[in-house]
């Protein structure tokens, strides 16, 4: 059995899916594969260990419908036509849960960051523009006893409601397909509508998943719904908002600033207004980006594929139907 992975990952992942006795070809050009490339390469292997934006949809499920198992190494599978996926018998795993704590922690970075207007001012010194002293200029905004609304009260926005009422005292409200009775009991978090969402927030994080539903919600109409002092971050997918949108409420003063660790396109161009404006923070896409975590999510990649190799059943399969037919 052979593995073809698409970026070169850590060495834990590696040894665990050699030690099993698998072949593994590592590819290790620092650009994307295309479509046609990705299909030729594993029409010779067994499996796929698909690391980066890999776009797994019918065209390639058809072409590779032959692949015992692709594991993802991300939590979203936004790329993945689940579907089809399921028609061709192909069963496809993820990484949830172990990377809950890192990205909460680039949320929270990013929300003290942007409540001190940190990058641009830190940028400041490099420009030569630390000079003269103004008690009025470029003030920030203390975040102690705000109110935290979380948009998916999942692992990663329940870890980041913690560390906020842990740090700020922080009162947390938040809107979800369904209620979270864990955050109610250990954090007094509130339940509401989207619409009291955007209207009571001083700080908006999104943790949800990237879907047709949320494709693009937080627009024009939603910036314009909340407080003009909200922090506004995202660390989920880029796609779910429009950026044009949000920079047009940063330049309107219809919100007051803005963290992104993701973009809408990935990489963001080096000249997007966004990056110079005082109150806003871009990162990257660096909310795994820890040893510990990408380690951990290389693990949980290698493991889901030796399962599915060794006709078991991805511990996080997506599609665990494919198993029971």
């Amino acid at each position: 059995m052979n593995i073809f992975v698409t970026r070169v990952i850590p060495q834990k992942g590696l040894d665990l899916l050699i030690e099993a006795g698998f072949e593994v070809t590592q590819y290790t050009e620092k650009r994307e594969l295309s479509q046609e490339e990705l299909i030729l390469a594993c029409k010779d292997h067994d499996a796929l260990l698909s690391v980066g934006p890999n776009k797994i949809d019918e065209n390639f499920l058809k072409q590779c419908s032959h692949l015992k198992g692709i594991a993802l190494m991300s939590v979203g599978y936004d790329n993945v036509d689940v579907e089809a996926a399921t028609r061709y018998g192909v069963p496809i795993s993820n990484t949830p849960g172990v990377l809950s704590g890192a990205t909460a922690d680039v949320a929270f970075l990013l929300m003290i960051a942007v409540s001190r207007k940190a990058f641009y001012m830190s940028n400041s010194i490099a420009k030569g523009e630390w000079g003269f002293f103004e008690p009025t200029v470029n003030l920030g905004q203390e975040l102690n006893g705000k109110t935290l609304g979380v948009f998916g009260l999942g692992r990663i926005g329940m870890e980041l409601a913690q560390k906020c009422k842990a740090a700020y005292n922080m009162n947390i409200i938040y809107h979800n397909r369904k209620p979270n009775d864990e955050a109610e009991e250990s954090l007094d978090a509130q339940y509401v509508s989207f619409e009291n969402l955007l209207k009571q927030s001083d700080v908006l994080s999104v943790h949800v998943n990237l879907t047709p539903e949320t494709k693009g919600l937080f627009d024009h109409t939603a910036f314009k719904q909340m407080k003009p002092s909200v922090i506004f971050i995202n660390t989920a997918r880029g796609a779910i908002h429009q950026e044009d949108d949000l920079l047009q409420a940063l330049q309107n003063k219809t919100i007051w600033g803005a963290g992104l660790d993701v973009t809408n396109p990935e990489p963001m161009e080096p000249t997007h207004p966004l990056l110079s404006m005082p109150n806003v923070c871009v990162l990257p896409h660096i909310g795994s980006a820890t040893a510990e975590t990408r380690d951990n999510m290389a693990v949980m990649a290698a493991q889901n594929l030796i399962a599915v190799l060794k006709d078991q059943e991805m511990p996080q399969a997506i599609n665990p139907e494919v198993f029971h037919h």
